[in-house]
């Protein structure tokens, strides 16, 4: 007789909770966010193991949803903001690489003053590790398409910590 996925979700849900919690809220920055988020990442948890067969469930693959649910979010506000920029008729970034020691804390507040595309490409490339092409697969975007995005990313990262810190742009 085989386990029972659903018992085997319950069991994990106490361990992993925080887990995927502490992923979503260090990457977005937002309690609400990484509360609505965490929640979806259960709910589609609960989903998986409706299927046959269902996953092999563990942290790590919560952990793997959850990294999905917030691209997604990415994804939809990135949506919103384009339509906002057409209707405002605002100008696109130009490409401007930058590379340099930063104060880790100041860091983290800028990178939650970014647009959300900006800030997913530079968290699944830079705090996640994730090499280009798994970013662009990801983001739903081309290889060349999300070196683009870095380079726009890492500049609008740029600016933003330098006027934090106050220093000429």
């Amino acid at each position: 007789m085989e386990p029972d996925p659903r018992a085997a979700l319950l069991a994990l849900y106490d361990a992993a909770l925080p887990e995927v919690y502490g992923y979503l809220l260090s990457r977005c920055g937002q309690r609400s966010l990484a509360e609505d988020l965490t929640a979806e990442v259960f709910l589609a948890a609960v989903e998986a193991v409706r299927k046959r067969p269902p996953p092999q469930l563990s942290t790590a693959w919560l952990v793997g949803v959850a990294r999905n649910k917030l691209v997604d979010h990415w994804r939809r506000a990135e949506r919103e903001q384009r339509g906002l920029r057409v209707v405002h008729g605002q100008a696109h970034e130009h490409e401007d690489p930058w590379d340099a020691r930063l104060d880790a804390m100041v860091a983290r507040e800028v990178l939650g003053e970014l647009g959300p595309h900006h800030r997913g490409a530079l968290i699944l490339r830079y705090l996640d590790g994730l090499p280009v092409p798994e970013v662009a697969r990801l983001l739903d975007r081309t290889v060349h398409a999300t070196e683009t995005l870095l380079v726009r990313a890492r500049k609008a990262f740029r600016e933003a910590y330098e006027r934090r810190e106050g220093r000429d742009v």
